[in-house]
């Protein structure tokens, strides 16, 4: 009697674990900078006026696995070197933004 519960009990637990630090999953593989990227793309989020109804109580039930996920985190953050694709782009941009100001404009 006991084992019909198991399999819905395993799967309600591994979907838990799953779902678990789900920002902080997010921010630290799309380039993100900086410490707790997760836990600050969570409260940015709880505390736009555009971001549904329907996210916001998933959002605030994950921000503690993030925090705790960006804590674990941490010493990734201190040495990591962000490569992503976002702030290559970025930089290429402030390159050229540098080289335009100092070439003066055509007359």
């Amino acid at each position: 009697m006991m084992m019909k519960n198991v399999p819905g009990k395993f799967l309600a637990g591994a979907c838990g674990f799953v779902l678990c630090g789900c920002s902080s999953m997010m921010t630290h593989t799309g380039g993100e900078e900086g410490y707790y990227p997760g836990t600050r793309a969570s409260f940015d989020l709880l505390k736009s006026s555009e971001t549904g109804w329907g996210v916001k109580p998933l959002v605030a039930l994950d921000m503690p696995f993030t925090a705790v996920l960006d804590t674990l985190l941490l010493p990734w953050d201190a040495f990591r070197d962000d490569n992503s694709v976002r702030s290559r782009v970025r930089q290429s941009e402030r390159d050229a933004l540098a080289t335009n100001s100092v070439i003066p404009p055509a007359p």
